[in-house]
């Protein structure tokens, strides 16, 4: 059997969206406005949280740092995937590749723990209210993100450094706008196995753990409120919990969709298309969600553009 050359590759080819040359005007333009739209509408709440002293709170504080998260998350991939419309160049170096894959990891990784640590923020705030303030100190909430960076740090490079043992054949195709750990994995010619291992116990870990957490804690939030007698009271209960799950839902229906097409045997554009929703516009409506949704929030957002037209 003739041997194949398993040299390492330079490149690899993120194939986008679509080979359509007339759509690609339109998906650049789409793709940046919605960019902008994440940056600026996180970014404004980051803001908005910062300077208003009454958002100086647990719940508040991990929402800036999802804010913060979906910035990141988005960046990684959505300006690479513009310069290469841009420039008509579809080429990623390796190097360039694996360093996407890696912050891609961390901050959607990051994203997950965070939700989940809400989830418990805002369990406590219904289920234990008279000990939320002793509860959630800001030493605590200080070592839940500390802790949260560390696990997405050392489960990112693990996974980094596997792919660092996998062999291609050939310069390949990706059939995504960006380096997606499974679909590079799907293009090796090498055994695979434990990266599979990894990769499976590590979804595991960081997916089914947290949905798990969040699950339980929603369960005890509604065991609560069910409990208040007052439909004035269900309601402000409820309402501390609204924003929270929609995001819920958004994060993992789309993560879930873009796990069970992740599930082909041959990677598709079917795949990157699904996964826009997970990447995009997922973040684009976060900052929305809790700005329509909380009247703290569009205060904050209030002061903070009043003062701005003051300045000027």
């Amino acid at each position: 059997m003739e041997s194949r050359n398993q040299t390492a590759i330079s490149k690899f080819i993120l194939l986008g969206l679509s080979e359509d040359m007339d759509l690609q005007p339109l998906l650049f333009w789409l793709f940046l406005c919605m960019y902008l739209v994440c940056v600026i509408g996180n970014l404004l709440i980051i803001l908005a949280i910062s300077s208003d002293s009454h958002l100086h709170t647990p719940m508040y504080f991990f929402l800036s740092n999802l804010s913060f998260t979906d910035i990141c998350f988005t960046s990684t991939t959505i300006p690479k995937m513009l310069v290469n419309i841009q420039t008509q160049s579809k080429v990623i170096t390796y190097e360039g590749c694996l360093t996407q894959m890696y912050f891609f990891m961390i901050f959607a990784e990051l994203d997950d723990l965070l939700l989940t640590v809400m989830a418990y923020d805002r369990f406590v705030a219904v289920c234990h209210p008279l000990h939320y303030m002793v509860i959630m100190n800001p030493r605590l909430c200080g070592l839940l993100l500390l802790l949260s960076w560390l696990i997405c740090l050392i489960c990112s490079l693990l996974q980094s450094l596997m792919v660092l043992r996998v062999s291609f054949c050939r310069e390949t195709e990706i059939p995504h706008f960006c380096c997606e750990l499974a679909q590079i994995l799907k293009l090796a010619c090498s055994d695979i196995l434990i990266n599979d291992i990894l990769l499976c116990f590590l979804t595991g870990l960081l997916g089914v753990i947290p949905l798990t957490g969040i699950l339980f804690s929603y369960s005890r939030i509604i065991s609560s409120i069910m409990s208040i007698s007052s439909a004035r009271g269900k309601y402000k209960a409820f309402s501390t919990c609204g924003s929270h799950l929609s995001i819920v839902s958004l994060f993992y229906g789309a993560g879930l969709g873009v796990y069970f097409t992740s599930g082909t045997v041959r990677p598709s554009r079917k795949n990157s298309v699904v996964s826009v929703m997970y990447t995009v516009v997922t973040p684009i409506l976060n900052p929305f969600i809790y700005s329509l949704k909380n009247r703290d929030m569009k205060g904050a957002l209030r002061k903070l553009f009043s003062r701005g037209s003051c300045s000027q």
